[in-house]
């Protein structure tokens, strides 16, 4: 079972896929941490951002591992742990910078795609083009949402438990400036996909958005069972 889940940047996307993930045995893969890998690398190697070609090379060359499971899962960049590194608010910045270069995005989401068919019983993606580009014929898609407020207040409060040194000020104007690099880039724009189960987090606890996404998906795997 393939489940797709996508929307702008502190949706819940990350939170609720690891859920999923957990309860319904399957692969987590969070793409977003992929692209803050890459983001992360061409921060270290000091290449310029608008160096395509750079940028791609780096890409091409990295070597990133998601491991472990979904709640506690590390991720590696060249066989290093980056985990903590990666969610930083210059290495997101410097992911949404990467991820509007086509060949960065053609690189990984073939990364990912593969990923996710060899899975034994099947993968939760989260991302922005999961059920657009990745996996059209997603199994189960979802598209989270939240005003640009609800969002900030919610990474800001990561942040903070986290230790990271910043703003709720800070954290909305980032929140907003990757919703435009989101919705304007060329290559895969953040769009809803027309078959994709739209849910407004903005008021909603989590738990709650867990359980009608689990009910959806417990419709899709009854449907499936009775074709097969």
């Amino acid at each position: 079972m393939i489940i797709a889940i996508d929307g702008p940047s502190g949706a819940g996307k990350s939170t609720l896929g690891k859920m999923l993930a957990k309860e319904l045995g399957l692969l987590y893969l969070d793409t977003g941490a992929m692209y803050r890998a890459v983001g992360l690398a061409v921060l270290e190697k000091g290449i310029n951002f608008d160096d395509n070609e750079k940028v791609s090379e780096i890409a091409a060359d990295t070597n990133i591992e998601l491991v472990g499971e979904p709640e506690n899962q590390k991720v590696f960049l060249d066989e290093r742990d980056v985990s903590a590194e990666i969610r930083t608010n210059a290495v997101g910045q410097a992911a949404s910078i990467v991820s509007t270069i086509s060949q960065v995005r053609k690189i990984l989401v073939e990364h990912q795609r593969t990923l996710g068919e060899n899975s034994e019983k099947g993968c939760v993606l989260d991302g922005r083009d999961i059920g657009t580009i990745i996996f059209p014929n997603a199994d189960a898609k979802f598209f989270l949402t939240a005003k640009p407020e609800a969002r900030a207040r919610r990474r800001y409060e990561e942040d903070l438990n986290k230790a990271h040194i910043t703003t709720y000020k800070e954290t909305l104007a980032e929140i907003n400036l990757r919703d435009k690099r989101d919705v304007s880039r060329a290559d895969s724009p953040l769009t809803i996909s027309e078959d994709a189960v739209v849910i407004d987090t903005s008021e909603l606890d989590l738990r709650e958005v867990f359980e009608q996404m689990m009910s959806v998906v417990r419709e899709s795997q009854n449907a499936k069972s009775k074709t097969t």
